[in-house]
């Protein structure tokens, strides 16, 4: 990397943001040789590492605990009563985010080559970024600055403390009654942490709780939490906040009245809103919308020398794995000019409550809009001897296809539906024809064996016609 001041760089890319997407992106063009500089604000791995999927995955590990063991007289245990140490719970999430953040930290980075700078990033010019005390002039820019949690506009919210994914896993204390404004997978995932660890909850949400998911397996999972003891309100609009003597009072507008929900502590679950506000974009002549910036089939910005990637992009997922993923193609179209296009019927996503619920390609609502002619096909966890083992048996795959058999999307309600999904997002990815799953082989007993059984019954109702009955009994002719 050459410097033409101290106070000058002039990388082949600068990467802004050290969440996943800009953490990808800057180890593999400096494991390509190729000189990188990244520009980070705040803290290295970004808020999937800090306030996002590991540490909800951590708490949401620790709540699953507390309810395997009031379960566990199921399997013929006699399990004492589960007493949590929230202060322990903590520690046990900080420690899992402190053993993954070296990965991700700046020494590691530095060793691979890429020149870190801790500062806010500013565009002074349609190739160049100040970031402090030093510009960077390179030849492409990738933003990858991620997102924020969104704060909804409510009278009295900011009366008092209120929590969001990036202040909720410091609590030092269990919350005696958990009120969460907003029913996506964020909002539902603590809402089920909260309550196995021995909070009341309840969620409130002004549309269906899960919008964007299948309402056919959405259900499963409310009606899930709803068993567990999560009050769930939608189709209610929050209309103030007071807070009073360590409580919080919502005011809730129905269809009928007014109506107030007191708890111990507030959770905002709205969604979250790119962060883009600080970097100057007009200078760069960047265009953007609310959404984000925006960005071709290449993920490139109206400034062709600048990429956007992962949340910041308008109209792009925003999931970790999303970012990787426009990561290796902004690699592939920057560094070996090779022609790329995004491509998000693969990207899944996921949401961990119990069950789990995971989605990949189209929706049946989706298909339908599209116009295409579909066959649905279902097999239920009941069926499957690993479940009834686990006693996990609630739940079913949910296989969208042609009317000739190529799968065009999957969603799996049930035990490991995250990990499930993965054999499908590939055959999506493919292209490939149910034919090709009901072939596989795998192990007896796992709860795999779910999405083999969908792709047999896919061809259950040909092979019991008549016709091919009628072969069968001309062939026995012949011995």
């Amino acid at each position: 990397m050459s410097a033409t001041s101290p106070q000058t760089l002039t990388p082949d890319i600068c990467v802004i943001g050290g969440g996943p997407g800009g953490l990808s992106v800057a180890a593999a063009a400096a494991g390509f040789g190729v000189p990188t500089v990244l520009i980070e604000r705040h803290r290295m791995g970004g808020d999937s590492l800090t306030s996002g999927s590991v540490p909800s995955k951590a708490l949401l590990a620790a709540a699953r605990r507390a309810e395997a063991i009031r379960s566990a007289d199921a399997f013929g245990l006699d399990a004492q009563n589960v007493a949590v140490n929230f202060v322990k719970v903590r520690d046990h999430v900080h420690g899992v985010v402190a053993a993954i953040a070296p990965a991700d930290s700046a020494e590691r980075f530095t060793g691979l080559g890429v020149r870190i700078i801790h500062a806010d990033a500013k565009f002074s010019g349609r190739q160049s970024v100040t970031a402090g005390d030093i510009e960077v002039r390179a030849r492409r820019f990738v933003i990858a600055t991620g997102s924020a949690p969104t704060i909804p506009a409510i009278p009295g919210l900011d009366s008092g403390p209120y929590l969001t994914s990036e202040s909720v896993f410091d609590l030092k204390e269990r919350p005696e009654h958990l009120i969460i404004i907003g029913a996506g997978s964020t909002g539902l995932e603590m809402a089920q942490a909260f309550r196995r660890l021995g909070s009341s909850v309840t969620v409130l949400d002004g549309a269906t709780p899960l919008a964007h998911d299948d309402p056919e397996c959405a259900a499963i999972v409310l009606d899930r939490l709803e068993r567990e003891g999560v009050i769930i309100r939608s189709g209610v609009k929050v209309i103030g906040i007071a807070h009073a003597r360590g409580t919080v009072t919502a005011t809730i507008e129905t269809a009928d009245a007014e109506q107030t929900i007191t708890g111990s502590h507030l959770l905002i679950a709205t969604g979250r809103r790119p962060m883009i506000d600080s970097l100057d974009l007009d200078a760069a002549g960047i265009r953007r919308d609310r959404t984000g910036i925006i960005v071709n089939g290449k993920l490139k910005t109206s400034n062709r020398r600048v990429y956007a990637i992962g949340d910041c992009a308008a109209g792009h997922s925003p999931l970790a794995h999303a970012a990787s993923y426009h990561a290796s193609l902004v690699i592939r179209n920057a560094l070996f000019r090779h022609p790329v296009r995004v491509d998000n019927s693969a990207i899944p996503w996921a949401t961990f409550t119990e069950p789990e619920l995971a989605h990949t390609g189209l929706t049946e609502a989706q298909a339908h809009a599209r116009r295409i002619n579909i066959r649905v096909t279902r097999w239920p966890y009941n069926d499957n001897d690993r479940a009834q083992a686990e006693r996990e048996t609630r739940g079913h795959i949910k296989v969208i296809t042609t009317s000739k058999g190529r799968i065009v999307g999957v969603t799996i309600v049930g035990a490991q539906a995250g990990e499930l999904i993965a054999m499908w997002t590939l055959a999506i990815a493919q292209g490939l024809n149910i034919r090709a799953l009901a072939g596989l082989v795998l192990p007896y007993p796992t709860l795999s064996e779910l999405g083999k059984r969908a792709a047999i019954d896919f061809f259950t109702p040909g092979l019991t016609s008549t016709r091919v009955r009628r072969i069968i009994g001309w062939m026995r002719m012949f011995g």
